[in-house]
């Protein structure tokens, strides 16, 4: 793979965003459903919510992976973000994952005044789950059934990263 760039993400970018979460793996390890509308994506990029950031990761001119970034808005949680990324399928296993992360730990500690970041990956996402180990995420918790997937329940590990001090 070509170098990967990380840039904020755009309008023009829904078509691209929404394929990356309109395959398989896009939506089953997330919490998006099935068949998702574009306008979804459009909507998202173009008016984005208070306090969420969009990424995405651009490999020989094309948006290959995609995360967003919520930080909290309540008083005493403005602390904290959670996140959930997807990457396209001929792109995974090439570091897009690993950058598109570092890139949102960074935009955290260093702008955004943001010390702990939370995530929930299913427990049959071992790569998911090391990629966050990686980058300093610890499991905290699972919560048992947590979310309807394949027709069943299914448990997720709860994660979370508390900016390193220096």
């Amino acid at each position: 793979m070509s170098e990967i760039n990380i840039r904020h993400a755009g309008p023009d970018d829904a078509a691209a965003v929404h394929a990356i979460y309109a395959e398989t793996e896009g939506y089953r390890n997330t919490l998006q459903l099935p068949y998702p509308p574009a306008a979804l994506w459009e909507q998202r990029l173009q008016q984005p919510a208070p306090g969420v950031y969009s990424l995405v990761a651009e490999s020989a001119g094309e948006v290959v992976g995609q995360l967003s970034l919520i930080v909290n808005q309540r008083p005493r949680r403005r602390h904290c973000a959670e996140l959930g990324m997807g990457v396209a399928a001929r792109a995974r296993r090439d570091g897009v994952g690993t950058r598109l992360l570092s890139a949102a730990l960074e935009l955290c500690d260093q702008w955004l005044q943001v010390s702990r970041v939370e995530i929930t990956v299913y427990v049959d996402n071992p790569a998911g789950i090391a990629l966050y180990r990686k980058l300093g995420f610890v499991e905290e918790g699972r919560a048992r059934a947590y979310a309807f997937r394949d027709g069943q329940y299914c448990d997720v590990l709860m994660m979370a990263r508390i900016r390193p001090t220096a």
